[in-house]
């Protein structure tokens, strides 16, 4: 029933988790008139929430299009619950979501990937109140970023089951009048100092104190206090700091609180943050001030039985420890935001990230695409912005002639230049793939030649001014900012019998497959021009099989393969020190 806190960096005590058993229909007309949302309408159906209509565990397992879906429950509020405020906060849900209380509408949501949440105090009454949920979803107009859902009926090549509707965990949370709504933490890595930036709502903070207090292993690390009205910016240094870096996941937590002139805390919320620094230069990418090569894998985020979202909470773990035990550092989360869930045991195992929009199915050629994009995605930023794991956004994937960027040359240029605005952290990549737009921190590739030879020879000439091979982007001469390798590899190797996609040639043996990675994991590896590597993929995703393990995470290899996947990429990398 996934009952665990959705939000691990920012948790109230006063809580509680709406997932579980919701009525449910289909409504293929896209949206009866006078509505399902009538609270005396009963829905036909039973669903699990926060799984999607299409998977297995929604109870529902309905894998063709639907234009409009539909959600009912009833929710308890007690008197004293509304003594406050009442939030309801949605993980995830896809696309357009339109929410009723009572009948009435208390909000509306475009965006099938940033977390939202309504302020829904003045619609509730103690008692029973009727939530009913209505969420639109039309991947195959060119106006949604869908990732990698299929737009067609059935599931090929590298496009998956879809999801509609509510995709990760409804809750309410339940505020004071005047509260802390969202913190921005920034760090220093070189000086320890470490400043919060604090968003307040609801009312007139006069005569509050907002604070932070700090603590490392249990103990105290450090204290700051000021006015609630005054600031919403908090800066604390903490002595001998102790930084977040690649498998060395060193976390501080924090209470930030909201303290009324007669010296009651009105608000407080459990947070925690690491303390580190990522920047480029010199041709390679920095954390705390040290060259690191990027060993990462990609991570598509499907499960079989859930699609988007992962039966428990241990399957999210379980991927990153997988990917740890083959010798990994990291993953490219692909075509997806995943749950902050999946980010949290990032940060707590000290594994890096890519944060990516699932902009696959958005006509980047229409000129409406940048409003059906950056609104999201400045959400999508927002809501991650204090995990130490990841250390590079990416709002774009290999956005191509096939929708046409050159017809609206300035929608990667718009969303890099706002990005950055945004961000100060983190080196953006305005698109992974096929077209740099020039205003990118990384230059990077995907390569899928399968033959050894050929893929050393593409890159043994990486200079400035001059052109590298690159299978996508005709020719365009590399800047000399770091060179990313950010897809290669994806040979299929399917471990069942039927039809199965993947990369170039499949290899004839195991001997092969294991020869083939190693060597053009070694390639990349000894090129000193090169920053980091990003192979495809950890598992296989349906019909995809190219993934070292299976879609059920089990072994596709005995033992002794994986080892030696493990020590090819243990190998010293050229940019290292």
């Amino acid at each position: 029933m996934r009952n665990e806190h959705p939000k691990p960096q920012f948790c109230r005590d006063s809580w509680r988790n709406l997932n579980g058993e919701w009525q449910f229909t289909i409504d293929f007309g896209g949206g009866a008139p006078g509505g399902y949302q009538d609270p005396e309408t009963v829905l036909d159906r039973k669903i699990q929430v926060p799984f999607c209509p299409e998977s297995a565990l929604s109870g529902i397992g309905y894998t063709g299009f639907m234009p409009t879906v539909w959600y009912k429950r009833k929710i308890g509020i007690a008197a004293q619950e509304l003594e406050g405020r009442v939030l309801l906060h949605f993980g995830a849900a896809d696309y357009e979501t339109t929410v009723y209380i009572n009948g009435r509408e208390a909000g509306k949501h475009k965006g099938g990937y940033a977390s939202f949440a309504f302020d829904v105090t003045a619609l509730l009454t103690p008692g029973d109140n009727d939530l009913t949920v209505r969420a639109d979803d039309d991947l195959r107009g060119g106006r949604q970023p869908r990732g990698k859902q299929c737009p067609q009926v059935k599931s090929c090549g590298c496009e998956y089951t879809r999801t509609t509707g509510i995709w990760q965990t409804v809750w309410l949370e339940f505020v004071p009048d005047v509260y802390i709504s969202r913190v921005k933490t920034e760090t220093d890595y070189i000086t320890g100092q470490v400043s919060f930036y604090a968003e307040i709502k609801g009312g007139d903070p006069s005569g509050q104190v907002l604070a932070a207090q700090l603590s490392f292993d249990g103990e105290p690390a450090a204290s700051v206090s000021a006015p609630a009205a005054v600031t919403g910016m908090l800066t604390a240094s903490v002595p001998n700091a102790k930084l977040w870096d690649v498998g060395r996941p060193n976390l501080y937590d924090v209470i930030f609180t909201l303290t009324n002139p007669d010296g009651k805390v009105s608000d407080r919320v459990r947070s925690y943050f690491g303390i580190r620094g990522v920047e480029t230069k010199n041709g390679r990418l920095y954390i705390n001030g040290k060259p690191v090569f990027q060993r990462l894998v990609l991570d598509q985020g499907f499960y079989p039985d859930g699609i988007y979202t992962a039966p428990d909470d241990a399957a999210l773990e379980r991927d990153i420890e997988l990917s740890m035990a083959l010798g990994f550092n990291g993953a490219r989360l692909h075509q997806k935001v995943f749950e902050e869930r999946f980010l949290y045991h990032a940060d707590r195992m000290g594994y890096i990230v890519w944060g990516e929009h699932g902009n696959w199915g958005l006509n980047c050629g229409d000129g409406m695409a940048i409003y059906h994009f950056l609104a999201e995605w400045l959400e999508i930023v927002e809501r991650d912005y204090n995990h130490p794991s990841i250390v590079c956004w990416c709002p774009f994937n290999e956005v191509s002639e096939n929708n046409n960027p050159l017809k609206n040359p300035d929608l990667l240029t718009t969303v890099y230049t706002v990005t950055k605005a945004l961000e100060r952290q983190r080196p953006v990549i305005d698109t992974s793939g096929f077209f740099h737009a020039g205003a990118t921190d990384i230059y990077d590739t995907h390569d899928y030649e399968q033959d050894v030879q050929i893929f050393r020879d593409n890159y043994a000439h990486i200079k400035t001014g001059e052109t590298v091979h690159d299978p996508h982007r005709h020719g365009q001469a590399y800047d000399g900012k770091p060179f990313f390798v950010s897809e290669y590899g994806g040979a299929k190797w399917s471990a069942e019998a039927g039809e199965s996609w993947g990369y170039g040639e499949a290899p004839r043996d195991m001997r092969e497959f294991l020869e083939r990675y190693a060597a053009l994991t070694g390639t990349l590896l000894q090129n000193e021009n090169v920053c980091g590597f990003c192979y495809t993929q950890l598992y296989d995703v349906e019909q995809e099989q190219n993934g070292l393990y299976t879609y059920q995470r089990e072994p596709k290899f005995p033992g002794e393969i994986y080892d030696a996947i493990r020590a090819a990429n243990a190998q010293k990398a050229g940019c290292e020190e």
